[in-house]
């Protein structure tokens, strides 16, 4: 279920946003997905992005994916994160926490996490 719901996220944001290369990382673009969800993609890096960094009509299609999402899904992502070190610590390094990712996607070996800050 949790590698059913982290790829839903990532197809959803990669769909449509040829422009951007996802890491639940460093700050490219789109969105992220984790490791241990998909154990035959390798990552590389880890970007993170917050989501006001994006352009308008991205920032539009990751609200709508958030909004479609349930809070079950996005608890299960935020714990994967929690359990991922490399990608709790790319977070940490940037004053982050994985309860302000929103979404990720894993494209070419780059796992971009989408965070929302208040």
């Amino acid at each position: 279920m949790r590698r059913f719901t982290a790829s839903v996220i990532v197809a959803a944001l990669s769909l449509g946003t040829p422009a951007l290369v996802q890491a639940q990382g460093a700050s490219s673009q789109p969105g992220a997905e984790q490791p241990s969800t998909q154990s035959s993609t390798e990552i590389r890096s880890i970007q993170v992005v917050d989501v006001k960094e994006l352009q308008p009509a991205v920032r539009a299609k990751v609200d709508e994916l958030v909004a479609h999402t349930s809070d079950k899904d996005i608890q299960s992502l935020r714990q994967s994160i929690d359990a991922t070190p490399q990608a709790a610590s790319v977070l940490k390094a940037k004053g982050l926490s994985s309860s302000q990712v929103v979404a990720i996607n894993i494209a070419d070996g780059v796992l971009t996490m989408f965070t929302k800050t208040a």
